[in-house]
């Protein structure tokens, strides 16, 4: 089973600690989510474990499967199975969702750190990623549209999600992947990822809101405020950070 662990982990943006002395775990068949307030290290957090260059890990590990991933490349991070849906997903004129998707199917099966030699077959590709398209209710058309360009919000949430379900990531973090969504989206994107959770895939969502964890309920929630990780619990902490807000929890950090 797989887990993706962070002990103490500090993460700092130039000269500017972001993230401080963060502890969690995540295993294949969890939920969790982190919630905080604008501005409180949550993405930070996400980008860090994924490799970003601008954000630097300057305290503590985070091991997958309890080897540290603190040396590798985010294109090496991916092909061991760590995946990371943007708030603002990126649109890429002129690559086909099909042919990026084929591209990474195949890093991810060839694994290593090579580049793609080879790519995965077109013919049994085209029935993996129809098989997934039909599992998100999408049209196969879609598998022909140049990536998120056009694509209305929740379509851009829904082609992240589209990869997670292609390329099966044994940790997914999603930053805020109900943001700029209307209810009826939140709840379509919240089907699909009740679709694709599973025992296989430990899931992390970055979120402001309880929206989205009315339908995708987490096994936990962690409260972070100023970088730090101020408080975890049960699913019903979403019920009094939707009534109190997040003031009560600042001031409490305050006062400690």
């Amino acid at each position: 089973m797989s887990k993706l662990e962070l002990r103490n982990v500090g993460v700092a943006v130039g000269d500017k600690r972001v993230v401080q002395d963060v502890s969690l775990a995540v295993s294949a068949g969890e939920i969790h989510a982190i919630m905080g307030p604008n501005g409180s290290g949550k993405s930070s957090l996400a980008k860090a474990v994924m490799g970003h260059p601008g954000y630097r890990v300057v305290q503590g590990d985070i091991t997958l499967d309890g080897e540290s991933i603190l040396p590798l490349t985010p294109t090496e991070r991916g092909r061991r199975g760590i995946f990371l849906g943007f708030q603002y997903p990126t649109e890429v004129p002129g690559v086909t969702m099909l042919n990026f998707l084929r591209t990474s199917y195949s890093a991810m099966k060839q694994g290593g750190k090579e580049d793609v030699k080879v790519q995965t077959p077109l013919v049994p590709f085209k029935k993996v990623l129809t098989e997934k398209l039909r599992l998100l209710g999408w049209s196969e058309d879609y598998a022909g549209r140049y990536l998120n360009e056009g694509f209305s919000g929740g379509e851009k949430k829904k082609s992240e999600l589209l990869q997670v379900a292609v390329l099966q990531p044994k940790i997914t973090l999603l930053d805020e992947i109900d943001s700029g969504l209307d209810i009826d989206a939140v709840r379509l994107v919240a089907e699909t990822l009740v679709k694709l959770s599973g025992p296989s895939m430990g899931l992390l969502m970055i979120t402001h809101y309880k929206r989205i964890l009315q339908f995708v309920q987490p096994h936990r929630i962690h409260v972070m405020v100023d970088g730090r990780i101020v408080l975890s619990g049960g699913p019903e902490l979403a019920d009094r950070l939707e009534e109190e807000g997040y003031s009560w929890v600042e001031g409490t950090v305050e006062e400690g």
